[in-house]
């Protein structure tokens, strides 16, 4: 396979990784990821959902991160992990060829330990030790497998995909945006702008709210320059009418 940098985005595809309700009964929020699909054959992965063991023994993995002060999955299942959603694409998690993990939080960086596989993630998360994850507390270290790629500046991965630091959610929180073949563009804001009404909220879930208003309003005048469309990290009302796995995205921009 030539270089991924030598790549052009083909294709996207959202990842259904459940239904969250905050609160309890605050909102319900889905948990997305992303596949990326280039036309050299690469299959590159944004963000991963939460640790499959919250399909398998739920009670223990909430009372592990201590989540349940914060929220629970509903009706979570094997179909919602990781390797429930790459295989409605006819993929398993060797397949994948690099991974981007917009930041560290427990439902995007949950599926880890499964890849083996360059992983792009913010300098300020890759200096850390683990993930963030939740609660002050992480189940384990950066998975030896993956070789962490930490990105400080605006970059260009491959044709048509480029990360965009996007500090303030979390320290080292990044955005992407995609440009499909013959397609308006597509921001993939992740929790830099969890839901549409975050910016008039002031951004509450914010580590810094400050800076999360630049990433935001650097989001929003990169929209406008380009015509772009906002896919958002949780919104309630956005995320039903996406289109998902197998179903490819961009149709819809």
């Amino acid at each position: 396979m030539q270089h991924i940098a030598d790549h052009r985005l083909s294709a996207l595809f959202v990842l259904d990784f459940g239904l969250f309700d905050v609160g309890p009964g605050k909102r319900q929020i889905g948990i997305p990821g992303f596949l990326a699909r280039t036309d050299g054959g690469a299959n590159l992965l944004i963000d991963t959902g939460f640790d499959p063991l919250y399909a398998t023994d739920p009670a223990a993995a909430a009372a592990r991160d201590g989540l349940a002060g914060f929220g629970r999955l509903i009706g979570h299942s094997a179909a919602r992990t990781l390797p429930g959603q790459l295989a409605l694409l006819g993929l398993t998690p060797a397949d994948i060829h690099g991974c981007i993990l917009t930041h560290g939080h427990i439902d995007h960086a949950g599926g880890l330990p499964l890849l083996s596989c360059p992983l792009w993630l913010g300098g300020a998360e890759a200096a850390l030790p683990a993930p963030i994850w939740w609660n002050g507390r992480s189940p384990w270290a950066w998975p030896a497998a993956l070789r962490l790629q930490p990105v400080t500046t605006q970059m260009q991965l491959c044709h048509g995909l480029t990360l965009i630091p996007t500090p303030g959610h979390t320290p080292g929180h990044l955005s992407v945006l995609a440009e499909l073949p013959d397609q308006p563009p597509l921001i993939l804001t992740a929790d830099a702008i969890n839901r549409a009404s975050e910016p008039d909220e002031g951004f509450p879930d914010a580590e810094d709210p400050v800076e999360a208003a630049r990433s935001a309003a650097r989001l929003f005048a990169l929209r406008d320059a380009m015509g772009a469309r906002l896919i958002y990290g949780h919104d309630p009302a956005q995320w039903p009418g996406l289109p998902k796995a197998p179903q490819p995205t961009g149709l819809q921009a």
